[in-house]
């Protein structure tokens, strides 16, 4: 078990709560709500009362992870006041007010106590005791620790969404990022129930005839420079209903990218229904995606990261994202030959 998270304290913090409310990031992944499915399931096997209330309701295409619908959408499905009385607030996977969305409101007029149980490095100033593993792979990993820190035994329903949030946070364990940890957690939660291959399926094989269509544009305009090591897409929001896909649609598609031989850094830029660009970036090289993307006001990791743009002038987006891209590029490059 990592020691960059004080589990002795961790232990005291959960021991001392009762009522728990946990939440992850906007625009959630597996990993967001893996991990606070699976964290539910672990607090409530010691007798906590568990809500997950997020700023976002969760996507169409990962609904099969919450068959029960316990994840609420805050001012949709309940409001502030009807969890008044938390004894503990667990922010999962971000540290950036900004990710939070209509629940960072909420958390900074709330009274009580709140922790950062995250693996991304950097945090904004939120008034919350910080659990942070940076050499984690994904929260999902962080919980399964947690689980063996509280001594709770896993269970399918903890093991099946903490199985999703590690292989989606890895690329189904192809990233550089996996370690013999991951695949040691991984086996945990085999034994615990989770089923790779029914989660594989529900991921990656039930895709819709607009996802398809989708897909085919962003292969259409992939674009390739500096010798191939970039590599360069976008999604426009006409897009969604030109090809009958949801916005929702657009997880992992930067990885196509990736399948081009001898892409270092991949960016795909994603339109918003709502406003705005959205950016993934991709790292296979020196050149860290967190780095790019905090230069736009997101982050991430060294091999995958994010960040949006609130403007929708298109050509003005995509001109400063790539120039921004070329530019790092091209400096390891000319550092590297040196």
């Amino acid at each position: 078990m990592n020691m960059n998270v004080d589990w002795n304290r961790f232990r005291e913090v959960i021991s001392a709560a009762n009522k728990i409310v946990l939440t992850s990031h906007i625009r959630p992944d597996c990993d967001a709500l893996g991990s606070c499915l699976g964290m539910a399931g672990i607090l409530e096997a010691l007798g906590k009362q568990v809500r997950i209330v997020c700023g976002q309701a969760v996507p169409e295409n990962l609904k099969f992870m919450d068959p029960d619908n316990r994840i609420l959408c805050i001012g949709q499905d309940i409001q502030a006041q009807d969890f008044e009385d938390t004894d503990l607030h667990i922010i999962l996977d971000t540290s950036a007010w900004i990710q939070l969305g209509p629940m960072a409101d909420v958390i900074k007029n709330s009274t009580y106590k709140k922790i950062i149980f995250d693996h991304h490095v950097g945090e904004d100033d939120i008034d919350a005791e910080l659990f942070k593993n940076t050499t984690a792979e994904a929260v999902g990993r962080m919980c399964v620790d947690a689980a063996e820190c509280l001594g709770v035994q896993l269970t399918p329903a903890i093991s099946t969404p903490l199985f999703a949030a590690i292989a989606t946070d890895t690329g189904w364990f192809r990233f550089n990022s996996v370690k013999e940890i991951t695949y040691k957690t991984a086996a945990k939660l085999l034994a615990g129930g989770a089923s790779p291959a029914d989660i594989y399926r529900d991921l990656y094989e039930r895709e819709t005839a607009g996802r398809v269509r989708l897909r085919g544009t962003v292969l259409a305009r992939i674009q390739t420079e500096l010798n191939g090591k970039l590599a360069h897409t976008f999604i426009l929001p006409d897009d969604y209903e030109n090809t009958g896909a949801q916005p929702t649609d657009t997880e992992d598609l930067i990885n196509l990218a990736l399948e081009i031989d001898g892409t270092a850094f991949a960016v795909i830029i994603v339109g918003q229904t709502s406003g705005g660009y959205k950016m993934s970036f991709r790292s296979r090289c020196e050149s860290a995606a967190n780095v790019v993307a905090k230069e736009f006001g997101g982050g991430g990791h060294k091999a995958a990261a994010g960040a949006f743009i609130d403007s929708n002038d298109f050509a003005e987006v995509q001109s400063r994202v790539l120039t921004h891209v070329r530019a790092v590029l091209t400096a390891e490059y000319e550092q590297n030959t040196a």
